[in-house]
């Protein structure tokens, strides 16, 4: 992912530039906390600020954008914010809509189903979307703008506009991936639509159109009765939202189903043996905090700093038994280098288990799944699942082993796994390992926008 960096500085300098309706003391203290270069003691106002301009370096542009569409005191026509966020998001992970697939969902959905409530909707509008032009922001509104027209065909003359023609006029078809993925989780959030059946059916209709673009809205939350969407990649998988993490077991679990029906399953094995997550899997993914949390609550143990160390060593004793196995050396160096920020990073889940048949390979024979564990797996934000596997030699001296290898990472990419792999040589010395693992986490959490903390958190 890249920016546009001469596209995001015009951007930037067109609204620092605006800032000039500021005095200079006030300049003084807003330049600072929006990240910009230090002012020039000397020259007008606009002199001073061209200065300032000319020493922003590419770096940190990023960062001044984000400080700008946050900050109180710096005034953002709806059109200017609408173009630095999309400038902002371009260098993000997002999940591509096809303008083919867009109309297609418009046409899908009746736009009176989409408008439960006028109020809520066109807050939703207002979200997302330019409804007037910069005129109109001092002038008021004009009768003839998209708000007043949308305020005639879509409210008062319900009928009117479809779906699809609301779309054409919103700019929806011809939006950004990310401003228009944004805009579909809207479309069903109970903020615009708070009813449960409802939400269902536009859910429904949605989804019955992502698949063709990899894509899918899934529930991962459920907050005062009402369920919380987001767009998530699928590739050309399932689509479906993680329901059991078992975990950290070197032996295959004892499962059986409490109710089959609801798909139900309970392990009757205890924590010293395999690990259980059943929690809802919210946005962020599963985090160390929300993994600390719940070993707290399934131990029963009040002090934080004993629970953290508990599952850590936990974690570690499912790895394989050689003490400085590349595996060990990979679950610790991820910790060691991330330090106490690990606590809101993606939690490095060992022994994640795949499949599971009570059938031997040996009795089910041709059918059996293999492959069945992953070596470490990673939820992220977005819905992404990334699997790290470490291969010794024999993944590539054995042909068949390295058919099998090949054939899993297939499987699971169809499934919309991501899969990086490690060779053990490469991790088989901590010291030259720590650099690498290093530049990987960090460009991994780039890649896929996950925000490491800039201080120590507790």
């Amino acid at each position: 992912m890249t920016v546009d960096l001469v596209g995001l500085r015009q951007l930037v300098e067109k609204v620092v530039q605006g800032l000039g309706s500021h005095t200079h003391r006030e300049l003084d203290e807003l330049c600072p906390q929006l990240g910009l270069p230090p002012l020039p003691a000397e020259g007008s106002k606009s002199k001073r600020l061209d200065a300032c301009l000319a020493d922003l370096q590419e770096e940190s542009l990023a960062g001044v954008t984000q400080r700008l569409l946050g900050s109180d005191r710096v005034f953002l026509g709806r059109a200017d914010r609408v173009a630095l966020e999309d400038a902002l998001w371009a260098a993000r992970p997002v999940v591509e809509i096809p303008g083919r697939v867009r109309r297609d969902l418009a046409r899908s959905v009746d736009i009176l189903t989409l408008v439960y409530r006028p109020d809520r909707f066109m807050r939703l509008l207002e979200q997302w979307w330019v409804l007037e032009e910069p005129f109109e922001a001092f002038m008021g509104p004009s009768p003839n703008g998209l708000r007043a027209l949308i305020d005639q065909h879509v409210f008062r003359n319900p009928g009117d506009w479809s779906t699809e023609e609301l779309f054409e006029q919103l700019g929806a078809f011809e939006a950004g991936h990310a401003r228009f993925g944004r805009f579909l989780e809207g479309l069903v959030a109970p903020a615009t639509v708070p009813d449960v059946p409802t939400q269902d059916r536009i859910v429904e209709a949605i989804n019955a159109l992502l698949g063709q673009a990899g894509a899918r809205l899934v529930q991962t939350d459920l907050r005062d009765g009402y369920p919380y969407f987001q767009l998530v990649h699928t590739g050309s998988g399932l689509g479906r939202s993680p329901k059991n993490l078992i975990f950290a077991s070197s032996t295959k679990p004892d499962i059986r189903f409490r109710s089959a029906v609801d798909n139900d399953i309970e392990v009757l094995q205890g924590l010293d043996q395999v690990l259980y997550y059943d929690r809802p899997i919210g946005p962020e993914g599963v985090r160390w905090c929300d993994l600390q949390q719940w070993w707290q609550d399934a131990t029963g143990t009040t002090d934080v700093e004993a629970a953290k160390m508990a599952l850590y060593n936990r974690l570690l004793a499912c790895l394989p038994d050689e003490k400085d196995s590349p595996q060990v050396h990979l679950f610790r160096l991820y910790h060691h280098i991330h330090g106490p920020h690990v606590r809101h990073l993606p939690a490095l889940l060992p022994e994640v288990w795949l499949h599971w048949d009570h059938k031997t390979v040996k009795k089910r024979g041709v059918e059996a799944l293999l492959r069945h564990r992953m070596d470490f797996l990673m939820l992220l934000p977005g819905g992404r699942r990334l699997v790290l596997e470490v291969d010794g030699r024999h993944h590539y001296a054995d042909g068949k082993a390295y058919a099998d290898t090949v054939s899993g990472d297939r499987d699971l990419k169809l499934r919309g796994y991501e899969v990086f792999r490690f060779g053990s040589t490469e991790l088989s010395d901590p010291d030259r390992a720590r650099p690498l693992l290093q530049g990987f986490f960090a460009d991994l959490f780039d890649r896929y926008d996950v925000d490491i903390p800039s201080a120590p958190q507790t």
